[in-house]
């Protein structure tokens, strides 16, 4: 078996084992993976990285919508692919975040998935009906189970043509907007924020941000919040 034939089977196994939630974590997933597939031992240029088994699973839930579309036919599809798919991309990318820990000091609640729920509640409570704005806190963090180093980039990367532009916005400077309520930001950071017409989302989404860090907090699980946001997308068409 050739070295790319042994890292593409791991990488479908792997991500079909998350797909399917049989598993949430991307190192266990790979783990698994190479169990079920018969192995004792890979080399390390063998395993697939984080990156390809995301994207495996971004294919998974491509094919989802396509295999709907074939059933349904194409209007039923495209209000699938919406109501239905996404999420489930979403979702794929929101369960690392339970095993994501993060510094006591600045997060004593404990890990990334229980923050951005935490973050979605109090967005929730401020903007019920704000699609874009509840995606963003909840799907701020992602990153964080991708590249603690730029969480943010690679968040935005693994969202890419699953979030709008204005979500997308909302999320890259979530991090600046939290520096205007500690005032550490420029003045022209600050005008070149203000400038934009979702100025107010993101300074409320700092806010839920640097709030949702409570331990202990009763939250929503995964999968409600995930309904509750896809209730809102089919309210408002």
């Amino acid at each position: 078996m050739t070295h790319d034939t042994l890292k593409r089977q791991i990488v479908v196994a792997a991500a079909q084992l998350i797909h399917r939630c049989q598993e949430h974590d991307y190192d266990r997933a790979r783990s698994k993976a190479v169990r079920k597939l018969g192995l004792r031992w890979v080399r390390r240029e063998e395993l697939p990285s984080h990156a390809e088994i995301r994207h495996e699973l971004l294919m998974l839930a491509y094919q989802q919508e396509c295999e709907f579309d074939a059933l349904y036919g194409e209007a039923s599809a495209s209000r699938g692919a919406d109501a239905t798919d996404r999420f489930q991309v979403y979702r794929s990318l929101l369960l690392p975040l339970a095993d994501t820990r993060q510094s006591r000091r600045s997060h004593p609640e404990g890990d990334a998935l229980y923050h951005s729920l935490q973050v979605f509640e109090l967005a929730r409570d401020e903007l019920p009906y704000d699609e874009e704005f509840l995606l963003a806190a909840l799907l701020h963090d992602i990153g964080k189970a991708i590249d603690s180093k730029d969480h943010i980039a690679a968040g935005l990367a693994a969202l890419d043509g699953w979030i709008t532009e204005r979500t997308a916005w909302l999320i890259a400077h979530h991090a600046e907007a939290r520096r205007i309520h500690d005032g550490t930001i420029g003045a022209r950071a600050r005008r070149r924020l203000a400038a934009s017409e979702s100025f107010e989302e993101l300074l409320l989404l700092a806010e839920c941000d640097r709030d949702g860090r409570i331990p202990g907090m009763v939250v929503a699980d995964l999968d409600e919040a995930l309904d509750d946001i896809r209730e809102v997308s089919q309210l408002c068409g």
